[in-house]
């Protein structure tokens, strides 16, 4: 009998745009939103186990060979640099990795007057990357929430977060000073499973190129 292909799913902003998607391609996973405490979900009938993970664990997952493809936010590959193969960027969850500060703080229109910052955020490969190309020294203060309010309390001079309208840091007094990356949900490959699973999962990535193709269709 041969093993099922499994693929990470992310809890979290992704999850209900991963299971519009995957209904497009035929795959059932409505149980994925069920108040279940189930992570895990067969699809015999496909070949296909579905993982339920948090989003932060679904590139570790699929690097060491626990799931063989990943749906992962562009934001996450880019922080935590896990050897995968990224053949496709699904569109969907876009959202923005920025630079925000104060309103009132002023720093971003004169970047020479920088000194050492003290930047708060929950991506820190992603920010010491963007600071140390500018030639600026920071402190990176580690957060896992509310990174908002890091520099309304004095915690932090700026920020690096994501987001994806702006209104939080709005209604926050931030302003964005800098437009790290765009990101949006991207499927990740395990490298070894694209060779011991090649024909399952060129199978599967060339469904989800077709849907992407397809012209939605007129009303």
């Amino acid at each position: 009998m041969n093993k099922p292909l499994v693929i990470a799913v992310s809890k979290g902003r992704l999850l209900e745009f991963a299971v519009e998607f995957f209904e497009k391609m035929g795959i059932a996973s409505e149980a994925l939103l069920s108040e279940s405490r189930e992570l895990m979900f067969d699809l015999p009938e496909k070949g296909i186990r579905l993982l339920l993970v948090r989003a932060v664990d679904v590139a570790t997952y699929v690097e060491y060979g626990a799931a063989d493809i990943g749906l992962a936010g562009k934001d996450l590959l880019l922080e935590q640099m896990c050897d995968v193969y990224e053949p496709i960027d699904l569109g969907f969850g876009y959202c923005r990795i920025i630079l925000a500060e104060a309103v009132e703080n002023g720093y971003s229109q004169n970047p020479k007057r920088y000194t050492k910052r003290r930047v708060a955020t929950k991506y820190p490969n992603i920010t010491e990357q963007y600071f140390s190309e500018k030639g600026i020294p920071i402190e990176i203060i580690k957060l896992y929430g509310s990174i908002e309010l890091a520099p309304l309390v004095g915690l932090a001079d700026q920020i690096v977060d994501l987001t994806s309208s702006g209104a939080t840091l709005k209604a926050n007094n931030l302003k964005i000073v800098d437009e790290i990356a765009e990101c949006t949900a991207r499927v990740i490959v395990n490298r070894a499973s694209l060779k011991l699973k090649y024909p399952a999962i060129q199978q599967i990535l060339g469904e989800m190129k077709a849907i992407l193709q397809k012209k939605p269709e007129k009303a």
